[in-house]
C-alpha cells in the first residue's frame, strides 16, 4: 500500500507527525510513504526508515514570486512529481486550505479532518474522506488518531516513538548543554538578561554551552551570551541534520517553545521548555524527559505574537527556576 502524507510545515508540526507514521509501520510493515513538505524541513522526513520518498514544496517561496513561479513552470512541475503515483490514501495531516490545495492535486482516496477537526475548516472540502478527531489533545496524540482512523487499525495508546533516534546514535556528552533561545514569535522569547545569568550559573557549574542561532538577530544575541565565557560556543550556520547531531550528544537543553525543541524532545533529550504566550498542552515538547515551566500569570496563555504589557508572563520564569529544574534533569 502506498500512502502519501502532506504535513508541509512548520518544523514542531513535522515532527510531531512522526509517531503516526511509527505506529503505521509497526501494523503495516510493508506500507511504503511519501511525504509532501516544505524545502526548509526536507530533510526530516529521510530519517525515518518507513519514507520512501520526499516531495519538497515551497509555497512559502513561491507566494512571494507567483509570476516566476508559473512562467518558470515550477508549478507545473511540482504538480507532475505529486501526480507521478497513484496513492491508496493520501493523508493532510495538517488541516489547513493550503494543505488542502496540495492534497487536492494529488492522485488518490483524499483523507483529513472533518469541519469540526480542522483548524481551516474550509479545508475539509478537499477531502473524500473526512474525520472528526477530538481539538482538545495534544498534536502529537490527534495526529496518531487521524493515521489510525484512515489506514483502520486500533488507536495506540503506547508513549509517542518518533523513529529518527537510531540515525543520531552519538555518545553523550555529559557536560554539553544547549540554550534554543531563538524562536519566531516576539513573544515567545525569554528575556536575553535572564539567557545571560543562566550561562553564569551554567558555566560556573563547569557545563559546555552551545548557542546555535537561524537568522542575524539570533546571531547577535548567540555572541552576546557566549561572550561571557570560553566555555560558550556558538553554533556556525548549518542544516538541520548537523543541529541535530549537537542536540542529540548533549546532556540536556533549555529552549523557548521552537522547532528545535520539538526536535529535542523527538530525539528524548532531557529538556526544560518555556512557555509564557503558548501552553504546552496541546503543542508542547512531547516524549521522554521533558520539563515544561508555564507562566502562572492571568494573561497567559494569549497566544497572541504581541504583546502589549512588556511580557509581564516572563517575570514568572525566573532564572533560578529554570536553573533548579535544570540541575534535576542533569542529577538524573
Amino acid at each position: 500500500m502506498q500512502i502519501l502524507i502532506v504535513k508541509t510545515s512548520s518544523l514542531g508540526d513535522v515532527i510531531h507527525t512522526l509517531p503516526a507514521v511509527t505506529d503505521a509501520q509497526q501494523h503495516y510493515p510493508d506500507l511504503q510513504f511519501d511525504w509532501v513538505v516544505e524545502e526548509a524541513f526536507a530533510e526530516i522526513p529521510t530519517w525515518h526508515p518507513a519514507i520512501r520518498q520526499v516531495i519538497p514544496v515551497a509555497l512559502r517561496r513561491w507566494r512571494k514570486q507567483i509570476l516566476t513561479t508559473y512562467r518558470n513552470h515550477t508549478w507545473q512541475q511540482f504538480k507532475q512529481t505529486l501526480r507521478a503515483n497513484q496513492y491508496d490514501k493520501i493523508i493532510d495531516a495538517q488541516g489547513l486550505i493550503k494543505s488542502a490545495f496540495l492534497t487536492y492535486q494529488t492522485l488518490g482516496i483524499r483523507c483529513g479532518l472533518d469541519r469540526h477537526s480542522a483548524r481551516e475548516p474550509l479545508a475539509s472540502l478537499a477531502y473524500q474522506q473526512g474525520y472528526n478527531i477530538p481539538k482538545q489533545q495534544h498534536a502529537v496524540t490527534r495526529t496518531r488518531q487521524l493515521f489510525a482512523n484512515v489506514l483502520n487499525y486500533p488507536v495506540p495508546n503506547n508513549p509517542p516513538e518518533y523513529g529518527i533516534i537510531k540515525h543520531f546514535q552519538q555518545p553523550t556528552n555529559k557536560k554539553q548543554v544547549v540554550f534554543l533561545h531563538g524562536t519566531t514569535w516576539p513573544t515567545k522569547h525569554w528575556p536575553e538578561d535572564s539567557w545571560l545569568n543562566l550561562a553564569k550559573l551554567a558555566t560556573n557549574a563547569g557545563l559546555k554551552i552551545y548557542v546555535p542561532w537561524g537568522n542575524s538577530n539570533e546571531q547577535q544575541r548567540a555572541s552576546r551570551i557566549a561572550a561571557i565565557h570560553a566555555n560558550i560556543s556558538v553554533v556556525p550556520k548549518s542544516n538541520l541534520y548537523n543541529l541535530a547531531t549537537i542536540l542529540a550528544q548533549s546532556q540536556a537543553v533549555v529552549g523557548v517553545d521552537t522547532g528545535l525543541a520539538h526536535l529535542a524532545a523527538a530525539l528524548s533529550i532531557p529538556s526544560v521548555t518555556l512557555y509564557g504566550a503558548t501552553q504546552p498542552a496541546l503543542t508542547g515538547t512531547y516524549g521522554n524527559n521533558q520539563q515544561h515551566l508555564a507562566a502562572n500569570v492571568p494573561c497567559s496563555p494569549c497566544l497572541n505574537k504581541k504583546c502589549s504589557i512588556n511580557l509581564v508572563c516572563y517575570d514568572d520564569l525566573s532564572v533560578a527556576r529554570v536553573w533548579g529544574v535544570l540541575q534535576g534533569l542533569l542529577a538524573s
